[in-house]
Formats: C-alpha cells, sequence, structure tokens
C-alpha cells in the first residue's frame, strides 16, 4: 500500500479509502489511485484482511469424497451462496464416516482458520462431532450436534415410507429394499421408514439387501431379484443404484413395470432419462447447501442469533418406473 501511495503521490490512508469505496474521495484521487494500483499490481490479501477483522472470510466444509450427484449438488448450493456473502470455501473430504477420519478433517479446516463449518455428512457419533467443532460455529446436513448452531435434516423416514407406500397404493403385495451403507445415517432413515410402512400395512417384510451407493452395486441386486419372480416391487436407497438395478432386471428378461417397479432416491438429473425414466424421491440439495451457508454465517456475523433446525420434506416424482402389480 505504501508504494501505492508514493507512485500516487497520496497518503497510505488515503489509498485504503479508495479501496475500501469511501464517498469522500475526489474523482482525481480515485483515479489516480486506481492507476497506481494497476502500475505496481497491488493485490490485497485475505490474510492481511484477518490480521485487521480477526476473520479468513473462509468458510470451511467437510463432505463425504464422491462423484455422486449430492455431493456435487450440495457443495454447488454452499460455493454458490458463499461466494454471494463474500466467503472462500475450504473444503475436506473423507471416504470415512468414522469419528476418527471426521475429527482429522475437520481439525484440517481449523488449522486453516475457518470462520464457520458445514458438515455434509450423516455423522453418528455425536460426541466426537461436539468435541471437533468446538467454539466454532457449525452446521450440520443429515446429521446432529449438540453445539451446532443449525442442523438440516432431510426426513429420510417419511422418504421410505411414501416411496412404499405409493408401491403399496398401486397393488403391490409388499416391497423389497436396497438399502444404503449400514453407518450412514440417511441410509438407516430410509430404511426404518420403509419397514414401519409395510408394518402398518400389515404386509411382510423382505429381508434386506445392502449396496454401497453405486450403480455397480445397484446391478448386483437387480441379478438377485431377477431370479425372483414373486418380488413385483421394490424402493433402493439412491438413484444410481436403481438404474444399476434396473440394468440387471432388463437384460435378465424382467420388464419394468410390467413386471417389477422401482422407486428410486434423490432425484439426480440422470433420474428422468432412464429407460424408463426412473420414479424417484427428490431431495433439494442444492437448496439444502445455500441453507447451511445461510445458518452458520449468521452465526459467524451474529453470534447471539438463535440456533436453528431446518426439517426437508422429500417430494414424491412419479414417473414410468412403477405401475400396478401384473395381474
Amino acid at each position: 500500500m505504501a508504494d501505492v501511495a508514493a507512485e500516487a503521490g497520496v497518503s497510505p490512508q488515503t489509498v485504503s479509502r479508495v479501496l475500501r469505496g469511501h464517498p469522500n474521495v475526489s474523482d482525481v484521487t480515485r483515479l489516480l489511485v486506481e492507476g497506481a494500483v494497476a502500475k505496481t499490481g497491488y493485490r490485497r490479501t485475505g490474510l492481511a484482511r484477518a490480521l485487521v477483522t480477526g476473520r479468513s472470510m473462509t468458510l470451511g466444509v467437510m463432505t463425504h469424497e464422491s462423484v455422486h450427484h449430492s455431493a456435487a449438488a450440495l457443495m454447488l448450493g454452499i460455493t454458490r451462496a458463499a461466494r454471494e456473502r463474500g466467503y472462500f470455501v475450504s473444503a475436506a473430504g473423507t471416504t470415512s464416516v468414522a469419528p476418527a477420519a471426521v475429527s482429522a478433517g475437520i481439525e484440517h479446516l481449523r488449522d486453516q482458520g475457518v470462520d464457520g463449518l458445514v458438515v455434509a455428512l450423516p455423522v453418528w457419533d455425536e460426541e466426537a462431532l461436539e468435541k471437533a467443532t468446538l467454539r466454532l460455529p457449525t452446521v450440520t446436513i443429515d446429521g446432529s450436534s449438540p453445539s451446532a448452531v443449525g442442523t438440516i435434516n432431510a426426513d429420510q423416514e417419511e422418504a421410505g415410507r411414501i416411496a412404499t407406500r405409493h408401491l403399496l397404493e398401486i397393488g403391490h403385495e409388499t416391497v423389497w429394499h436396497v438399502a444404503g451403507p449400514t453407518a450412514w445415517k440417511d441410509a438407516s432413515g430410509r430404511s426404518t421408514g420403509w419397514e414401519k410402512e409395510l408394518v402398518a400395512a400389515g404386509r411382510s417384510v423382505p429381508p434386506v439387501l445392502y449396496g454401497d451407493w453405486t450403480a455397480e452395486s445397484g446391478y448386483r441386486n437387480g441379478l438377485i431379484l431377477a431370479r425372483m419372480p414373486d418380488a413385483t416391487a421394490v424402493f433402493v436407497s439412491s438413484d444410481e443404484m436403481a438404474l444399476g438395478l434396473v440394468s440387471a432386471l432388463v437384460e435378465h428378461g424382467r420388464r419394468v413395470p410390467e413386471d417389477i417397479s422401482v422407486v428410486g432416491m434423490d432425484d439426480i438429473p440422470l433420474a428422468r432419462f432412464g429407460v424408463p425414466p426412473l420414479t424417484t424421491m427428490r431431495q433439494p440439495f442444492e437448496e439444502m447447501g445455500r441453507d447451511a451457508v445461510r445458518l452458520v454465517l449468521d452465526a459467524v456475523e451474529r453470534p447471539d442469533v438463535e440456533r436453528q433446525h431446518l426439517l426437508v420434506e422429500p417430494e414424491l416424482v412419479v414417473r414410468r418406473s412403477t405401475g400396478p402389480a401384473a395381474g
């Protein structure tokens, strides 16, 4: 800044006022300073600003390392909303939801001096999360912590119930289920909803099949269901797995939905282009990411703000992968 001031022939305080957009600066002085900035290549750094304001203007995000739509859509919403508020985003990923792995990622972000944190993981261990985020404004997505300034949770149990109810209402005797990994809170919630709906309707509860969120795991489970002619309906815990499952069914002569109906979860962009287009439970991932930024930055900028909890209701999107039971 001293170099810019010398080049423009003004004081460093005048340079500061120009760069901050202060109104009490003449047009001539502003042009001189802007020309000196361009000539010297001066840039204000986040580190210098942090020393003055006590904030890094950076938001930390702890997320699952994944190529799946849900993680990408959440990050898109987070980064767009943070940018609109003048914040940068620093992300740390993990392939595990074990407490040690999550805590290590959070510690990495804390070392960068982030002002607040979004934990976009279905964390089970509230005690470990609370310890890792101590005195750092934190919002959780599909998780919880007693110290979190905000939580955003999709009603996963209700999603399982709605998907199952849809299949029962169009005439299926029972509904099979391909669940996500047992360590994931959202997968468990969907499975609970599926089972509760079957029990409430007085229907038999088939054994649960498990996948790992990938289309490959859905395909493997589709091979199992293809050999079971009595299976006429299935609720799959993610669209990726559902698309893989449909592929296996069709390859082995099971028509969808004439022989077996399929409901997925998430409403990823590819769902409506499946063959047939996939009936699914929609989750508004980008909006959830935006809400998380709003909650955490409100807490950063106003420490006395009231703790908030948002429950997101899933939406059934009916397409052509579901139909009445044969006969």
